[in-house]
């Protein structure tokens, strides 16, 4: 499980979305970037349906699940 709280471009908040991870200043999950991804959707897409979410913020998401990806996990 990927820890969001180092990401600079997510926030959570109790109020909003049941606290969901969402894009920082938006009610844009975060889940909503991998879903729309793996249904064949580019970022630019995802940006185009998502006007409030910034590049630099998928670019930031992505980065993030990337090197959690690299890290063993703790067992």
């Amino acid at each position: 499980m990927t820890d969001w709280e180092t990401c600079p471009a997510v926030e959570r908040r109790s109020d909003k979305l049941s606290g969901a991870w969402t894009f920082a200043g938006t009610r844009v999950p975060v889940s909503a970037l991998f879903e729309n991804l793996e249904s064949g959707a580019t970022v630019g897409q995802f940006l185009d349906w998502f006007p409030g979410v910034e590049a630099w913020q998928v670019r930031a998401v992505l980065k993030h699940e990337a090197e959690a990806l690299r890290v063993p996990a703790q067992l």
